[in-house]
């Protein structure tokens, strides 16, 4: 299997300098907001595309645009909760803002704290910063363009992420998957791997939880067979990519691309 290195493209320049401290700032704050509609008995709505919203959503949300909009004005922001920016406005962006301020919406609804903040910095179509923060455990990945991938539990010391061997050179090989959105070709990616001879162990997990997953080492590949905009993944990329592992389309097993027309995401792998 060709491995693929997540290298940001030639001619993009170099991203602007970010105050990472204050994105973990503003992720706490968002999910802060967020604990304070899950301890109650909130509404459920559907959106236009059947996906479930919460004021939970609304609520994270509206701390995360006034945060950014006023401390870089300059840099304009894609959140899954604003109305989208059409194409032909957005397309000569080269350093924008992705957010998702509540990625996980079912696991929300489902109470078992398995959902996340996430707030990406895109540069030249590439992650390049990103934090993801688990409100429900307390857990921070981060993203730092200077420094790599960390992680932080319970507000405890960070601890460096540095990827592992690839699932390829492993006879014993974790996969995690979607825990609200398994598809057959996930169980078909799976026998694969069985038929080769790995012993294979399967874990499922929601929201963007599962890419920090590989980007620690607790899973090995995350095959993301079925559909995903690009707010789910963009912070999380982030953090894998620092990490040293990739994000990479299923087809043509180049790097995941942000801001493409559609924000729909292709089938991709993270390894």
């Amino acid at each position: 299997m060709t491995k693929h290195t997540d290298a940001a493209p030639d001619g993009a320049g170099g991203p602007p300098e970010i105050d990472i401290a204050f994105l973990l700032e503003t992720a706490r704050r968002a999910g802060d907001a967020i604990l304070e509609v899950y301890g109650t008995d909130f509404a459920v709505d559907v959106k236009e595309d059947r996906s479930p919203l919460t004021e939970a959503d609304r609520a994270g949300n509206a701390v995360i645009v006034a945060a950014l909009r006023e401390r870089y004005p300059e840099i304009p922001i894609i959140s899954e909760e604003n109305k989208e920016t059409p194409h032909a406005e957005r397309k000569d962006w080269t350093t924008f803002w992705l957010v998702d301020p509540l990625d996980g919406t079912k696991e929300f609804i489902k109470r078992n704290g398995e959902f996340t903040v996430n707030i990406a910095l895109i540069h030249g179509g590439e992650p390049v910063a990103g934090v993801v923060f688990q409100p429900a455990a307390d857990r921070m990945y981060w993203a730092d363009p200077a420094t790599g991938a960390w992680r932080s539990v319970d507000g405890g010391e960070p601890e460096r992420l540095r990827g592992g061997a690839h699932f390829s050179e492993k006879e014993a090989v974790t996969v995690v998957a979607s825990r609200s959105h398994l598809t057959d070709e996930v169980h078909a990616f799976v026998a694969e791997l069985e038929a080769a001879g790995k012993a294979v162990e399967f874990r499922s997990s929601g929201s963007s939880l599962k890419l920090c997953l590989v980007a620690e080492g607790e899973a090995d590949v995350y095959p993301r067979l079925g559909p995903t905009m690009e707010w789910d993944t963009g912070a999380a990329h982030a953090v894998a990519r620092a990490a040293g592992r990739a994000v990479l389309n299923w087809e043509t097993r180049e790097p995941l691309r942000y801001n493409k027309e559609s924000l729909l995401n292709p089938w991709f792998v993270v390894e």
